[in-house]
């Protein structure tokens, strides 16, 4: 894939104009106008679309995610092992030149973007079998998530006229991602670097070309250089739950002066941050930076993110984080009960589906304030009971 065709071709983001949903058919001729509209070589539109269908198995996976009902303490555990920590270690070394640079150019330290290689692809090992045109198609035409994947088909296509796949042949995860960081055709158009110094970005093959790409995303989508994104924390006895979560942020000075201390090393107190309890009050304890924010244009996955973010401070030297003593998570029916009355209460928590993402979790921590009960924002069989 050459770097100056990827100039070329680079398109703009396009006002949604295909209908989701109807014939796939009917969907993929309303696609070729809006690729033709756009200015996209009609070879390339012919080559993406000719032969093209839906693929039920992404449907499925798209509607399956179960694996993001987990707790966090289940999650991070699940993922992160002694032979993986070992496996970063040993890729650190060997791309070292790699994670030098990434720092220097885009400012990001090497454990975030090792946690992410380990997470998405097992260093490269797992890329994915899905078809990616089918997977951008099908989830472009269903009607859940359009407005995401619609603008990926034309940057797919784009990439397609400038030589950087072949939508006949080129596979990836399943939600159309490619490499060995799995990066959307649009990532990969307008931030794609070569970072082997070949000519060529070539994201499932090389891993400099992967790595200094995945840099480059996030220092385009904020990333701070220098700066931390999580630090495990000891909180005070007595803290005002209602003052955690990610909906607020104060100096790090601030915290302090409330108690808060690191568990290990120490805490900047010129930086704001939130105090994140993925488990509530009695589990793990952090602080997240601005930086962790920026982790979610990576994944929109709040335990997902999480656990990448506290995998990345084990692989910088970090101890292990103190579990605690939790209290029970509910069951994924209990949780879709509970987004329910939520709901119905007027909160806003995104579709019913058993996750505790950030909406529910806000949502969980203002009807603990409004019921008298520890607002640390983790839902428990008594605030299922209360509501």
């Amino acid at each position: 894939m050459r770097l100056t065709c990827l100039a070329l071709i680079l398109a703009s983001g396009p006002a949604l104009a295909a209908p989701c949903g109807g014939e796939f058919n009917d969907f993929l001729t309303t696609i070729a106008a809006e690729a033709r509209a756009e200015g996209m070589p009609e070879g390339a539109i012919d080559a993406f679309l000719s032969g093209a269908r839906i693929d039920p198995a992404v449907l499925k996976a798209d509607r399956s995610q179960s694996v993001f009902r987990k707790s966090f303490l289940d999650f991070s555990q699940s993922l992160i092992s002694k032979t993986r920590i070992q496996t970063g270690a040993a890729m650190s070394d060997r791309h070292d030149s790699t994670f030098d640079r990434a720092l220097a150019d885009h400012g990001v330290s090497r454990g975030i973007l090792l946690a992410f290689w380990a997470f998405e692809t097992d260093f490269g090992a797992v890329q994915g079998d899905f078809n990616t045109r089918n997977a951008l198609l099908t989830l472009a035409q269903d009607c859940r998530r359009p407005e995401l994947f619609q603008p990926q088909v034309l940057a797919g296509i784009a990439l397609t006229a400038a030589g950087g796949m072949d939508p006949a042949t080129t596979t990836g995860a399943w939600a159309g991602e490619i490499g060995m960081v799995q990066m959307l055709p649009k990532d990969i158009l307008e931030r794609a670097v070569d970072g082997d110094g070949d000519g060529e970005v070539s994201l499932k093959t090389s891993a400099p070309d992967a790595l200094m790409s995945g840099a480059a995303m996030l220092r385009h989508h904020g990333w701070r250089a220098g700066e931390p994104w999580l630090t495990e924390v000891i909180l005070p006895v007595g803290l005002d739950w209602t003052l955690t979560g990610l909906e607020t942020a104060r100096p790090v000075a601030d915290w302090q002066a409330m108690g808060i201390t690191a568990r290990n090393g120490d805490l900047d107190p010129g930086l704001t941050a939130s105090v994140l309890l993925p488990q509530g009050r009695k589990g793990p304890a952090f602080l997240a930076y601005p930086n962790y924010k920026v982790l979610f244009e990576w994944n929109k996955s709040f335990i997902y993110v999480t656990t990448a973010a506290y995998f990345a401070t084990r692989l910088e030297g970090a101890k292990p984080y103190a579990a605690g003593n939790p209290d029970p998570a509910l069951s994924g029916d209990q949780m879709m009960a509970l987004q329910e009355k939520l709901a119905a209460l007027g909160h806003d928590v995104g579709q019913i589906d058993g996750i505790l993402g950030a909406a529910t979790r806000a949502a969980v921590q203002k009807e603990q304030a409004r019921l008298g009960l520890a607002a640390d924002a983790w839902p428990t069989q008594e605030l299922l009971d209360a509501l």
